[in-house]
């Protein structure tokens, strides 16, 4: 889809929903979540979230996002069940209903990051010991390591923290059993990303899943997985090159979006903010729906005759 296509549809996005007979709403940042006593619907919206609040809309965003999860959910079955029922619209996932760990497990190949708890800096200060894992002396900012390794957080509605295994069995989170099975999976599901990430040009530098466990006591895959939202991706054609030459990777840039905001007011505290700029919006709308179409392999189509909240309905009756 072209930039000319998406400027035309610049206002055709999903806000917010108000779907009936699925079950009781939540609003989470970017999904609504209807819960239902046998299943959950989660309807990907365009919502785009920055600074603990909406910034602005992107078209076809909620479309990608789940989409690219399905893709991933599909490759990654083989590995771990996943609460994947059925995806009867673009935007929309309907889930079995799990039991949620509250562990966020976050698996890094590389060490990068510029914020202060980011493993890079940690390093660079000092820190070789994170817990789990020890890493060698002489590592250089977004280098691969021999590795993926495995950094858990809590996962809280105010702040995660980072917490090591041993700390997760501590205090009384989980077993040592749960906490090895969930580090085994989510690292081999990384490896499984990297994998097919890397046969479509693209290096998959890290992210975080979320588990739950089924009704019958079986550790499942759940919430998403490996989308630009959730991780990491760097351009795998001009990594080393850019290395050698002291730059950063090729990465899939939302930044862009975010920093206008900061320039423009002050996020954090200003009651109402202002428009993001229309060319902004649809080239972040355009980035999404490439890096989409990079990962799957498949052109991202969308049905323009059907206003979306009458398609997702429809296609809702018929599940």
């Amino acid at each position: 889809m072209n930039i000319d296509t998406i400027k035309e549809h610049i206002n055709d996005v999903i806000k917010e929903t108000n779907l009936q007979g699925i079950g009781e709403r939540k609003i989470g940042k970017v999904r609504d979540i209807y819960i239902a006593p046998d299943k959950i619907t989660l309807v990907s919206t365009d919502r785009h979230s920055s600074f603990d609040r909406i910034i602005a809309h992107i078209p076809f965003k909620g479309a990608v996002l789940n989409q690219i999860s399905a893709f991933w959910f599909e490759n990654t079955k083989d590995i771990i069940q996943n609460h994947v029922v059925s995806i009867p619209d673009p935007n929309v996932l309907v889930a079995k209903k799990c039991t949620v760990i509250p562990i966020e497990c976050i698996v890094r190949g590389y060490i990068t990051g510029s914020t202060n708890t980011s493993m890079w800096t940690l390093y660079k200060e000092g820190q070789r010991d994170f817990g789990n894992f020890v890493l060698p002396e002489g590592l250089k900012k977004n280098q691969k390591m021999d590795e993926p390794v495995f950094t858990p957080t809590t996962k809280s509605d105010e702040h995660d923290r980072p917490i090591t295994p041993a700390e997760i069995v501590s205090e009384g989170i989980l077993t040592k059993e749960m906490t090895d099975e969930l580090e085994r999976v989510a690292k081999a599901v990384f490896k499984r990303g990297q994998e097919i990430a890397l046969s479509k040009g693209l290096i998959l530098v890290d992210t975080k899943y979320e588990f739950g466990m089924d009704e019958n006591g079986k550790l499942t895959l759940i919430d998403e997985v490996h989308t630009p939202d959730s991780s990491r991706y760097w351009k795998a054609a001009t990594y080393q090159e850019r290395i050698d030459a002291g730059l950063e990777p090729e990465y899939f840039d939302k930044e862009f979006l975010r920093l206008w905001f900061k320039d423009n007011c002050d996020p954090y505290n200003d009651t109402v903010l202002p428009d993001a700029p229309a060319d902004m919006v649809a080239e972040l709308s355009r980035r999404y729906i490439e890096i989409y179409e990079t990962i799957t392999g498949e052109p991202f189509n969308h049905d323009f005759n059907t206003p979306i909240m009458e398609r997702i309905t429809n296609n809702l009756k018929q599940i």
